[in-house]
């Protein structure tokens, strides 16, 4: 898979609090996140394949396990690479985490890139914490995919490298399948998916609430004029 085009610019003063945070805590940004995640994915699973099938039971994040004192999970479940169903898919998918990752972490820098991916991972501990759902890398893995296609929609990804799409429209189906598993799960769990996906509402719904003021006035002003 690999980038065609350009990326979109991000809209001017996205996040007033986020360039104030910046100016002041800039230098805590870690540099090389997405690598250090995504080592951690590589060798998680190569410990799962060749010598302890039971290592994501002890990384992942559980609320009753936390409350006995086994806080490492609210940092060690990140490292556990989101699961399709084959070997394939995990190694597809932590390849995305990688190349979607490294693309945002050159277009925000270190700093902000380390605010989008902790405000995901503590929105997950809270909602495992405060609905005992156990979590997983899915929500998290997504909020990036939704990041790129917010400030990346017309660049071109190629497919399996052959097939061109518009990251855009894997940005609108993952968000769709989002909903779903949103709507069909339980009053916890949906609490649970709002929290885990709260780097997202941070960062993007104040882009988000601009873009539709915006489209409310011209709406007005074309009836206006139609007068």
């Amino acid at each position: 898979m690999k980038l065609a085009g350009h990326p979109a610019t991000e809209a001017k003063h996205m996040n007033n609090w986020l360039n104030r945070l910046e100016r002041k805590y800039g230098r805590y940004g870690i540099p090389n996140l997405t690598n250090i995640l995504v080592a951690g994915q590589i060798l998680v699973l190569a410990i799962e394949l060749f010598v302890d099938r039971t290592i994501s039971f002890w990384l992942g994040l559980s609320r009753s396990l936390l409350l006995q004192g086994q806080v490492w999970r609210v940092i060690s479940f990140i490292f556990i690479p989101f699961s399709g169903g084959s070997i394939l898919s995990v190694v597809l998918g932590i390849y995305f985490t990688w190349f979607i990752g490294t693309a945002l972490e050159r277009e925000w820098g270190d700093f902000r890139y380390t605010v989008y991916l902790l405000s995901g991972v503590l929105g997950t501990v809270l909602g495992c914490l405060l609905t005992g759902v156990t979590a997983s890398t899915y929500c998290l893995s997504l909020s990036l995919l939704l990041a790129f296609a917010m400030l990346y929609p017309e660049v071109q990804l190629l497919l399996f490298f052959v097939i061109p799409i518009r990251v855009k429209y894997f940005g609108v189906f993952a968000a769709v399948l989002w909903v779903f598993s949103f709507l069909g799960a339980s009053l916890p769990g949906k609490l649970d998916y709002l929290l885990s996906m709260l780097n997202v509402w941070l960062f993007f719904a104040p882009m988000v609430y601009r873009s539709l003021r915006a489209w409310v006035r011209r709406e007005q002003w074309k009836r206006k004029n139609r007068r």
